[in-house]
């Protein structure tokens, strides 16, 4: 089964990827990834696949939202 994306625009995301044209298809491909099996999902396990999807695109895991390890 193929997994279909219901979209809510949460504090005007959609308007700024709109503007972000290629970025919002991006994260729409991987999402909509055929190689997703649907079947076989749990809350922890579609992280792990989305996780894995997104660094195949060089996306980074958790980066800092600081500029320095320890200046908070």
């Amino acid at each position: 089964m193929r997994l279909r994306l219901q979209k809510f625009s949460y504090r005007f995301a959609e308007q700024v990827l709109n503007s972000k044209l290629a970025l919002k298809q991006e994260i729409e491909s991987v999402l909509l990834d055929s190689n997703i099996d649907s079947g076989s999902l749990s809350c922890p396990n579609f992280d792990e696949v989305l996780k894995d999807l997104f660094k195949k695109k060089v996306w980074e895991s958790r980066p800092s939202i600081f500029d320095e390890p320890g200046d908070p």
